[in-house]
């Protein structure tokens, strides 16, 4: 690893894309220097105040708004509000000699090359020699950028290409310029991929790099299949969204986000850029695409696209569609097809690729069009592109958010059929594949000890992808190191001592095969290993409790049965805090119910930077039953010693149940108490989690754990807690803010915080909160009104409010 350290960095240019990575850097703890150009006049607001183009106000006033506004975006680009105090605006003028201290300067102006040269001239007479110098373009070429500037600034500079937005979308491309130093890049790659959280890939200086050459050659490709098979934007975007690991904008929709301009002005710069792509009359536009640049039906940004928001008559709200063969707008139409059905229980979408392409209806025809046509493409641009073929599954994953690469998908399928497929469509493969098979290797990866190997077109042999090391691929080693299974677990022996507990049901929902695969978990850590991480690889960690399981036995009325149920939960949670060993939880996406409690109880949160966590089973009907309204109290108990007034932190703990709290990352779980300051850590670069959760486990077992003592110290306040929240919702109530209903679950929730009833102060144990937190979550499941949420969550997959 490079000595270099980024401590401080200057991002010239505040747009959308300046401002959205000047917060990223912000989330991980970099000073950040965020400068823009001076106005060159008033508006009305200053002229009103009397202010001139010399006040510093106005100076600052295009990067202070640019900033706000990218602060108040949904999703926000910050992990927390309070570390947009990390980034310090200026203007070009007056602070642009500040760039001196920095350790890095990216520029993010306006993507035009003269302007780009300008403010390179600038900045070249203010910047350290040895100072990174980036420029975060989408595909301008990096060779014109540093012509005629020195050779130190030429040596360390090179372009950065983030995807928009910063903070979500994981590809950082690298592009170097002629000079660039190696070290440079080597620095890059990894601080993308350590620091940053990225999959960092390393590009040639062409059109578009690797991420959006592939990206808009398949969306004009299906723009043009879309005529050809006579299909409907609706029938396209569900072919080509979650059925086969896309996002659930799938194209259309992620057209209409990203705005129809900036794809077609891609497109057209591919398409004169690179006169000898064999498929360049691909990227010629359709007329239809045409003629919405013309009506300026641009997305999401002018208010219609591919889809339109429409409110009727009446009030009420549709989204209509675009219909392609009359440019009209129209109620959305359903898609249906009968290939699709038959991958509905095939839970892993790799597994999904061999059922598409044999599809006899027009569904299949499609895949086996768009399919060949991806692969056929992908193979021609190597090494046009890239010399190696995993960097464009790379950037395909993490620039799109595709679930696997193209040539994972072709490994899917099988290299050989996916061949047969495309001569049947009158393509053909690059001549390096029919070499490939022809050495014996039939797949672009395979997997040895523990670890992913490509096909390396040069050496033609399978060759292992550098830089995981500091990973652990629960894919590549569940089979080897398989210690126990059921339907619910995997547990792996993922070295050192140390097990891991991966969740493997519908959404990694927890029911009692998941609970007897933590307790199974724990069994053979107490007895033949140190340690134990409960933790996945999934979309989500966990999305909370079996509900359906819940809803059948209340509906059933088998109250011994579900009481059972509900103490085994809870008896689960409290062996993952009071085992013989260390327990690490490692949550990432949604860590909501039960996947947040069984956290609650781990000895350690080691949590990927993007989770979304908290105990939302007011949404149910319930209260938290797996021990966490237990523990929301023992927390609040906990933070009375710290001088805090007693029964406002309660409060604040009630409400985080009470409202169904959700952080919208790791950072504000702290705020709720849902994660612990000085206790539990966070991860950026969630690739690494379960190699960083593993090192804790370790780090506490060689540092000599010794199980912890049950607590029976738990203070709580009894009558005086309880009559301030019966007192709170039954105003709430009698305002209609809340309904009768949700003041009875409330009112249940309020009784086991307080302690039950119980006259004074009282220091309890926690099982007697346990068994109060049990009684409650019966005692609701008796609820007709209950029943009627839990029945519409399982059939809406959304929480009913009445």
């Amino acid at each position: 690893m490079s000595k270099r350290r980024i401590k401080k960095i200057a991002i010239i240019g505040s747009g959308i894309m300046g401002s959205g990575i000047a917060c990223h850097f912000a989330n991980i703890g970099v000073d950040v220097l965020l400068l823009d150009i001076v106005p060159r006049e008033l508006n009305d607001k200053e002229k009103a105040k009397g202010l001139t183009l010399e006040d510093k106000v106005v100076r600052n006033r295009l990067v202070n708004d640019a900033l706000a506004a990218s602060l108040k975006s949904k999703p926000s680009p910050i992990y927390h509000s309070s570390f947009a105090s990390r980034i310090t605006t200026g203007n070009l003028e007056d602070d642009i000699a500040k760039v001196a201290d920095v350790d890095w300067i990216m520029e993010v102006v306006v993507e035009r090359l003269d302007i780009k040269q300008q403010v390179f001239e600038k900045l070249e007479k203010y910047r350290t020699p040895g100072t990174l110098i980036t420029s975060n373009t989408s595909g301008i070429p990096i060779k014109f950028m540093s012509e005629g500037r020195s050779e130190d600034f030429q040596k360390h500079f090179c372009g950065t290409h983030f995807f928009n937005p910063a903070r979500y979308l994981k590809l950082f491309e690298i592009i170097p310029g002629p000079k660039t130093d190696q070290e440079v890049l080597d620095f890059l790659n990894e601080y993308g991929e350590k620091f940053l959280g990225k999959t960092s890939v390393v590009a040639k200086d062409t059109p578009a790099f690797i991420g959006n050459r592939i990206g808009i050659f398949s969306i004009q490709s299906l723009f043009h299949a879309v005529k050809e098979l006579d299909l409907t934007i609706e029938e396209v975007d569900k072919l080509s969204g979650p059925v086969i690991g896309r996002p659930k904008s799938a194209t259309f929709r992620t057209v209409d986000v990203v705005g129809l301009d900036t794809l077609v002005h891609v497109a057209n710069g591919i398409r004169e850029n690179c006169p000898n792509d064999e498929r360049s009359e691909l990227f010629k536009l359709p007329s239809f695409i045409n003629t919405m640049m013309e009506n300026k039906w641009l997305g999401s940004k002018t208010g219609q696209g591919f889809y339109k928001k429409s409110v009727s008559a009446d009030g009420r709200k549709e989204i209509l569609s675009l219909d392609l063969n009359t440019l009209e707008y129209r109620s959305a139409k359903k898609a249906k097809f009968a290939t699709l059905e038959l991958t509905k229980t095939v839970d892993k979408v790799v597994d999904r690729f061999k059922i598409l392409v044999k599809g006899k209806d027009k569904a299949g025809e499609f895949y086996r069009k768009s399919f060949t046509a991806l692969f056929a493409y992908v193979s021609n641009r190597i090494p046009e592109i890239s010399d190696e073929l995993y960097k464009i599954d790379d950037a395909m994953k993490a620039g799109f958010g595709w679930e696997h690469g193209p040539f994972q998908i072709w490994d899917a399928i099988g290299v050989e059929k996916g061949i047969e497929l495309m001569k049947a469509e009158g393509l053909e493969p690059a001549a390096w594949v029919n070499q490939m098979i022809a050495s014996g290797n039939t797949s672009f990866y395979t997997v040895k000890d523990g670890a992913t190997y490509f096909y390396d077109i040069p050496s033609k042999k399978q060759t292992k992808i550098p830089g995981q090391d500091s990973f652990i691929i629960l894919d590549n080693i569940r089979k080897t190191n398989e210690v126990f299974k059921n339907s619910g677990v995997v547990i792996e022996d993922i070295g050192d001592g140390i097990l891991n507990c991966e969740f493997q049901s519908k959404m990694n929902t927890i029911g009692g095969d998941v609970l007897a695969g933590i307790n199974k978990a724990i069994d053979l850590a107490e007895k033949d290993f140190a340690g134990l991480v409960v933790g996945n690889q999934g979309a989500n960690f966990s999305v909370g409790a079996n509900i359906g399981m819940i809803f059948m036995m209340a509906a059933e009325q088998e109250y011994d049965e579900l009481n059972m149920a509900i103490k085994y939960f809870q008896d689960t949670m409290m062996r993952m805090r009071y085992s013989a060993i260390p327990t690490v939880s490692a949550p990432h996406g949604m860590t909501l119910g039960g996947g947040c409690e069984l956290s609650l109880h781990a000895d350690k949160v080691v949590a990927a930077a993007e989770t979304y966590m908290g105990l939302v089973e007011f949404g149910v009907g319930v209260i938290p039953g797996g021990g966490g309204s237990k523990e929301m109290a023992l927390r609040a108990q906990d933070l009375f010693q710290k001088g805090d007034v007693q029964l406002n932190v309660l409060q604040e703990h009630f409400l985080t149940i009470g409202m169904a709290k959700v952080s919208t990352s790791a950072y504000e779980a702290f705020d709720l108490n849902l994660l612990q300051k000085g206790k539990d850590v966070v991860v950026v670069n969630k690739d690494r989690q379960i190699a960083v959760a593993k090192q804790h486990a370790k780090l506490m077992a060689d540092s000599g754990y010794t199980q912890p003592v049950k607590r029976n110290d738990v203070l709580v306040l009894g009558k005086q807690a309880l009559g301030m929240f019966l007192v709170g919702t039954d105003a709430m109530e009698d305002s209609k803010y809340i309904s009768e209903h949700d003041m009875k679950i409330a009112n249940k929730l309020a009784y086991v915080m307080a302690g039950g009833d119980l006259s004074e102060p009282t220091k309890v144990t926690e099982q007697y909160l346990l068994d109060l937190e049990r009684e409650a979550f019966l005692s609701l499941c008796t609820e007709r009104k209950t029943l009627e949420r839990i029945q519409h969550m399982l059939t809406k997959g959304k929480p009913l409010r009445n």
